[in-house]
């Protein structure tokens, strides 16, 4: 299936493309439009984009809806990576979980050091899993 998505990808569509491609669309395809371009007509699963089914929702992130959505998903992991990927993404929660900082932070490195938003992806799904390797232990 083709998943489509804002072109220069950070924090929350990194860890939405690692979620979508490991647990629910391992064959995923992505396609990157520029920011705010018309959907009509666009063929695949929309997302981190406003106004679609699968973006921000109740003040949390996409990673959070897409894992609501897909509830068939049963990874006490994945909501511990939730909560670090909401935190990263708006950096506003009060006490949020402490790699939700040095995720923002790579993730915002990555996009100075990799441009093109393919091989972003390849790089932070190595990242994606290495967090979620580590929280499983």
């Amino acid at each position: 299936m083709k998943w489509i998505t804002w072109e220069n990808v950070g924090v929350d569509r990194i860890a939405c493309a690692w979620l979508i491609k490991k647990f629910i669309d391992p064959k995923a395809e992505f396609e990157f439009i520029k920011k705010g371009a018309d959907l009509k007509g666009a063929e695949g699963i929309p997302f981190d984009i406003p106004g679609v089914t699968l973006s921000h929702k109740r003040g949390r992130c996409t990673f959070c809806t897409i894992l609501k959505e897909y509830d068939h998903i049963n990874d006490p992991v994945l909501n511990q990576i939730c909560d670090i990927v909401d935190a990263a993404d708006a950096l506003n929660d009060v006490l949020p979980p402490p790699e939700a900082a040095g995720l923002e932070v790579i993730f915002r490195g990555l996009r100075k050091v990799v441009e093109d938003d393919r091989k972003a992806l390849e790089v932070g799904y190595i990242v994606m899993e290495s967090l979620y390797k580590q929280l499983s232990e």
